[in-house]
């Protein structure tokens, strides 16, 4: 098992050097002009140089991506050339908002969808033509969409929640869970069905298994065969495909936190990739990365419990 770990956090460090690298030099293209905007437009041709020079602008990229490199080894990605505030600072203050409406979404999606993609497979009937349907709808929805009518049904008509802003669960824990609620479920949605589909198929086919028909012969009862052996072996497409949806959520997320008016890191990274803020968006790029590796590496992890032969390969 350890060097089954070691192997995809060796993996996730190259991955993540790839990307930091791609990004660092896609970003120069559009960086022409960002002296220029921070000086102010009617600013001197002397001003402009002396904020080139403050920034490293004047310098060759190589010497830029290097020193940005050996910097962020040391773990200081730098200041916002706008607003002056520590990127590690400003990019972990918003992730914590997004984090959470994330892995809301997450724990949210696996508790509904585990238990109907479960009845689905065990019940089948309308339950299972129920599912499919959903399946479908929440797939073909947009999720703005989705938030668009939570917020005309819940809070313009029924008005049982804000429907836009955020409150810190410091301020008061009620009124935070009040305003994740309608953006937390808009990014819930549309997930359910795909799950609960994974889950569904999973369980018909390993009910079609030998081993099943095995454990039935030797008289184990059917809640038993589905709870300690079916489910289980059931878990590991399903955890495949709860990873993917995090990684997907935390991109949904940008939309739905500006929808919302959440400050989150969806509308932070819109502003800093405008602005072209370079040391903003590198930092959102790498620890954004890191923390998708990390959860992907933890499914992995947990599908090699559930399923030794994911090691094997």
């Amino acid at each position: 098992m350890l060097r089954f770990i070691g192997r995809r956090i060796v993996t996730g460090v190259g991955l993540i050097a790839t990307l930091a690298t791609l990004t660092f030099f896609l970003l120069q293209f559009g960086s022409t002009d960002t002296a220029r905007r921070i000086a102010g437009q009617s600013a001197t041709e002397d001003a402009v140089q002396v904020v080139e020079e403050r920034l490293g602008l004047d310098q060759p990229v190589l010497v830029r991506f290097w020193d940005w490199v050996t910097s962020a080894l040391r773990g200081d990605f730098g200041l916002s050339w706008f607003s002056g505030q520590d990127v590690i600072e400003a990019v972990t203050t918003r992730m914590q908002v997004t984090g959470t409406l994330a892995v809301g979404s997450v724990v949210l999606t696996a508790i509904i969808a585990i238990v109907l993609g479960a009845f689905a497979a065990t019940k089948r009937g309308w339950l299972d033509r129920a599912v499919q349907i959903l399946s479908v709808i929440g797939q073909a929805i947009p999720g703005f969409l989705v938030a668009m009518v939570l917020v005309l049904v819940f809070a313009i008509q029924l008005d049982w929640f804000p429907a836009t802003g955020y409150t810190k669960p410091s301020d008061s824990v009620p009124e935070w869970l009040l305003s994740i609620t309608l953006p937390v479920l808009a990014l819930t949605i549309g997930s359910i069905g795909g799950v609960a589909q994974q889950v569904r198929g999973s369980m018909l086919d390993a009910f079609e298994r030998d081993y099943v028909r095995t454990l039935r012969s030797r008289g184990l009862s059917h809640r038993s065969v589905v709870y300690k052996h079916v489910l289980r072996n059931a878990a590991g497409p399903a955890l495949s495909i709860l990873g993917l949806q995090f990684v997907i959520l935390l991109g949904g997320a940008v939309i739905v936190e500006q929808l919302f008016s959440i400050p989150g890191l969806g509308p932070l990274a819109l502003s800093s990739t405008s602005q072209g803020d370079i040391p903003v968006v590198m930092g959102i790029v790498v620890i954004t990365g890191v923390i998708v590796i990390i959860v992907n590496t933890l499914v992995d992890v947990a599908q090699a419990w559930v399923n030794p032969k994911v090691r094997l390969s």
